[in-house]
């Protein structure tokens, strides 16, 4: 249990590195004859959907970045009920995992052995939850760069936001801080004590991170977050009374 506290504290490091470890690179016009794969296949394409939505959106990469979310988001959405599903399953066997706890109490390895032994027969990977970041973590690290090396991004503005530039009056940070808290919150109920502990680690990275990168990032997260609690309302249901009823 307390690896899968650090998969995904770990994967928000390696977007953090990935993404801004080589400044220049990750800033330079791209060439596509002479790009490499992943900026070929990935950062390309994504820069050119970006430009593509916003001559359709009048202009506005703000709106461009809402539309490439929403599509991102559906896109993963069969990973998503996935996920859901493996969690009620994981709901349904805790009576048995807890008799599993109990007789092999003093054996710690062997209770690991059975414990995976009940997910395998019952179809539960106990790291489905990591399934939709690790496939958005090449997408959010093409979007850095598609941003970076877009010139119109760079110098696009959005509300009181410069796209290009980090958000220097901590609004956005706070916006996306505050709106990743609200959807851990509104999925606390699927998650175990351990895991309710990132509710507080998460907004932390995402408000460091979102001071440092260039706002079309962090406004990226915003509204992922709110589609993420909208999906939640419809997949999980209202929280509380989630919560309330796995308790009895």
């Amino acid at each position: 249990m307390t690896r899968r506290i650090y998969v995904p504290a770990l994967l928000l490091s390696m977007i953090l590195v990935l993404s801004g470890c080589t400044p220049e690179a990750a800033s330079a016009p791209i060439d596509p004859k002479t790009a490499g794969f992943f900026v070929k296949y990935f950062v390309y394409p994504l820069t050119e959907t970006l430009d593509w939505f916003a001559d359709h959106l009048w202009g506005q990469y703000g709106l461009s970045i809402l539309v490439v979310t929403i599509i991102i988001r559906f896109i993963i959405l069969p990973l998503t009920l996935k996920q859901y599903r493996s969690s009620k399953r994981m709901q349904d066997l805790q009576p048995e995992m807890k008799k599993l706890k109990e007789k092999y109490k003093d054996d710690a390895k062997k209770q690991q052995e059975e414990t995976m032994k009940l997910f395998q027969a019952n179809g539960v990977n106990p790291l489905a939850g990591c399934f939709p970041i690790l496939v958005q973590m090449p997408i959010l690290i093409a979007l850095y760069q598609s941003i970076m090396r877009n010139q119109h991004i760079h110098d696009h503005t959005f509300l009181w936001l410069n796209l290009g530039q980090p958000d220097h009056l901590y609004i956005l940070p706070a916006i996306a801080a505050l709106t990743t808290f609200l959807q851990q919150k509104f999925m606390s109920a699927q998650m175990n004590p351990q895991m309710q502990s990132l509710m507080f680690i998460f907004p932390v990275l995402i408000f460091v991170m979102s001071m440092n990168f260039a706002s079309a990032l962090p406004l990226y997260w915003v509204y992922s977050n709110i589609f993420t609690i909208v999906q939640s309302y419809f997949i999980y249901g209202n929280p509380q009374k989630l919560k309330g009823g796995l308790s009895k």
